[in-house]
C-alpha cells in the first residue's frame, strides 16, 4: 500500500509565492519573539511603576506636607518611605523665613489600605497619646478625612513650638502646652467646597508669656465644631477656662473664607502686668483689645 503524504497547509502557498518551508518557520519565529518582548516590556514597565509605588521615599510625602502647607509645617530629615517612615516636625514662617521650631524626638508613621480608603497612623513619644489615626476616603469628585476618635486627649504640644511660626508668636514667647481632643471630627471636599462634621478642641492650658510678669495668664478652650444649619460652614468659639487675661470670641469658617470677632481684657486688678500683651493681641479698644479676622 502506498501511502500518500498529507499536503502541508502552506504548500500551496509556497508554491505559488516561492517561499519555502524555511521562511514560513522564520516569520512564525519573528512573531513569536516580537510578542515576547512586548510582553517583557509590558512586565519591566509594570515592575517598576510598582517598586516606585512601594518604595516611594518619605521625601517625597515631606515635599507635599511643605508644598500644602505654604512651608509653615516640615517633616524635616525624612527617612525610610511614604507607606513607613520617620521625621523631625518642624513649624516655620513660610518661605525665606529664619524662624523655626522643631518637636522633640522623630515622628514614625506608617500608611495602609483601610476599606476604600487610606488610613495613616502616627507615634511620637513627645506630644501623641498612643497612635493618632487619620482615615482619608477619596471618591469621585469628592474626598473625606477622618481623625479618628480618642476617649482621651489626642495630642499634646508645647506652646513654645508655635514661635516657629514667627510674628506674633516668637514675640509673645509663650509657655504652657497645646492640647487636642475630639469625639470624632471629619472634612469632606465635594466638587472644591469643604464640609465639616463632628468636633474638636484645642486646650491652651497653663498659658505664660514673656511679655507680662505674671507666672501664667490662664487656660483657654477653643473649638471647632459642625454648624448645626448644615450649610456647609464650621463654628469656631473661644472661651476662658480660668486666668487673670480674659478672652472671648465666635466666628465661622466656610465657602466665604474665615471671619473671627474676639476680644481679650484684664481681669479687674490685673490691667497693669497685661498692658503690653493687650496692645499686640489685637486693636485696643479703651481696657479691651478687639481681635478682627476677616
Amino acid at each position: 500500500m502506498i501511502r500518500r503524504r498529507k499536503a502541508r497547509p502552506w504548500a500551496n502557498t509556497a508554491s505559488a509565492t516561492g517561499w519555502g518551508e524555511s521562511t514560513y518557520a522564520e516569520i512564525a519565529w519573528d512573531k513569536s519573539r516580537g510578542a515576547t518582548t512586548r510582553w517583557a516590556v509590558f512586565g519591566i514597565v509594570v515592575g517598576v511603576l510598582v517598586g516606585v509605588i512601594v518604595f516611594a521615599p518619605a521625601a517625597w510625602l515631606a515635599r507635599a506636607i511643605a508644598s500644602a502647607t505654604n512651608e509653615h509645617l516640615l517633616l524635616a530629615d525624612a527617612r525610610g518611605t511614604v507607606w513607613s517612615g520617620s521625621a523631625v516636625v518642624v513649624l516655620t514662617g513660610g518661605p525665606g523665613s529664619r524662624d523655626a521650631s522643631a518637636l522633640p524626638g522623630r515622628l514614625d508613621w506608617t500608611v495602609g489600605l483601610k476599606g476604600l480608603g487610606l488610613e495613616l497612623r502616627a507615634r511620637h513619644a513627645c506630644c501623641l497619646n498612643g497612635p493618632a489615626s487619620i482615615v482619608v476616603r477619596p471618591g469621585l469628585g469628592r474626598v473625606s478625612i477622618a481623625l479618628g476618635a480618642n476617649p482621651d486627649w489626642i495630642g499634646q504640644w508645647p506652646s513654645a513650638w508655635l514661635g516657629g511660626l514667627g510674628t506674633p508668636w516668637n514675640t509673645m514667647q509663650m509657655g504652657g502646652s497645646l492640647r487636642l481632643s475630639s469625639p470624632g471630627l471629619s472634612v469632606e471636599s465635594v466638587q472644591g467646597r469643604w464640609r465639616l462634621a463632628g468636633r474638636a478642641d484645642i486646650d491652651l492650658l497653663e498659658v505664660s508669656s514673656r511679655l507680662s510678669t505674671l507666672d501664667t495668664l490662664g487656660s483657654y478652650r477653643f473649638t471647632v465644631a459642625a454648624d448645626p444649619s448644615g450649610n456647609g460652614a464650621s463654628q469656631l468659639m473661644l472661651s476662658t477656662q480660668q486666668g487673670a487675661l480674659q478672652l472671648s470670641g465666635n466666628g465661622s469658617l466656610g465657602p466665604t473664607g474665615l471671619r473671627f470677632r474676639g476680644e481679650a481684657q484684664a481681669a479687674p486688678g490685673q490691667e497693669a502686668p497685661l498692658t503690653n500683651l493687650l496692645n499686640i493681641i489685637g486693636r485696643r479698644d479703651g481696657a479691651r483689645s478687639v481681635i478682627s479676622i476677616g
